[in-house]
């Protein structure tokens, strides 16, 4: 009995003390405070009393950062867009669905310059369950299924975004540059990341791991895998007196930063770059010519 109550002493307190501290966060807020970094600075003091928790705190600052973040830092720039054309036959058009992954896409008039709408992936792989002579390359409408383009500038701010993509339930905008070009695109799910953190995908790879097996001779590679690494797994033989890692070998190879969805042969495997940010490549998917054995699971050579 006395532990219990000494417990719920200590919970008491406990409350006592963060009520205090939080109706003292109030008043701060709404009297004297200059700035935001000043109620970061009394949010940090709160995670160290354990008031709040630490991830809870991450939140509550990229809530507070949003409103100092333009789309132009955040945004997927137009070199790494994935684009239907409006004029590509049914078959192209599937494709480039299924490869890329994603689940809208710009779709661009006849000249390639101007974004007319926004397709969903779901609303083309519906019709192609309905009408299998759709991936036998015939021509339809494209048009009867494009959705509404939202148009934003690279100067928005965040918090702004966010707001406006809540209400008008929009979850993908075109990036417009000053002269209305297409400067680059952006999710909902990118703003959110900036508040929440990295949204992991099927793409992701544990941060303590570099390459991982993903299906019969299907893998996922990071970027930023060493290519000694990289060659003790796949026994190939890539060098590394210019570059340290399998990213700086495709840009290499490419001659150029890469787009979402391109392909390319290393040594006798084929890399498809499958996340990219504003700077590096974050993973591959590679298809190897056979399975391959994990070096720690390979039998130890006789001396």
């Amino acid at each position: 009995m006395n532990g219990k109550n000494k417990e719920k002493d200590k919970e008491k307190s406990d409350a006592g003390a963060s009520g205090r501290w939080l109706r003292k966060l109030g008043r701060k807020i709404g009297g004297d405070v200059q700035d935001r970094g000043e109620v970061v600075e009394y949010l940090r003091e709160a995670a160290l009393r354990e008031i709040i928790e630490g991830d809870a705190l991450v939140m509550l600052e990229g809530v507070l950062g949003v409103a100092d973040i333009q789309v132009r830092d955040i945004m997927v720039p137009r070199s790494q867009m994935t684009f239907l054309n409006r004029d590509d036959e049914s078959d192209v058009l599937l494709k480039t669905v299924v490869e890329s992954g994603h689940s809208r896409f710009p779709v661009l008039d006849e000249d390639r310059e101007k974004v007319v709408g926004i397709l969903l992936a779901k609303d083309l792989l519906r019709l192609a369950a309905q009408d299998p002579d759709l991936s036998d390359g015939i021509q339809f409408d494209i048009k009867e299924f494009m959705r509404p383009a939202v148009f934003v500038p690279e100067s928005k701010r965040l918090n702004v975004l966010l707001r406006e993509m809540r209400r008008s339930r929009v979850h993908m905008a075109i990036v417009a540059d000053e002269y209305g070009g297409i400067a680059g695109l952006v999710t909902i799910e990118d703003v959110i990341e900036q508040i929440v953190g990295d949204i992991d995908d099927e793409h992701d790879i544990d941060e303590d791991v570099n390459i991982r097996k993903d299906g019969e001779r299907q893998y996922v590679v990071r970027g930023q895998t060493p290519i000694d690494e990289f060659n003790e797994y796949f026994q190939t033989e890539l060098s590394d007196d210019e570059f340290d890692t399998v990213a700086g070998l495709v840009m290499k190879q490419l001659g150029r930063l890469p787009r979402r969805g391109e392909t390319l042969q290393l040594a006798d495997c084929e890399l498809k770059v499958m996340r990219f940010d504003r700077r590096r490549i974050d993973s591959l998917r590679l298809t190897a010519p056979r399975d391959i054995v994990p070096p720690e699971d390979r039998p130890l050579e006789e001396e």
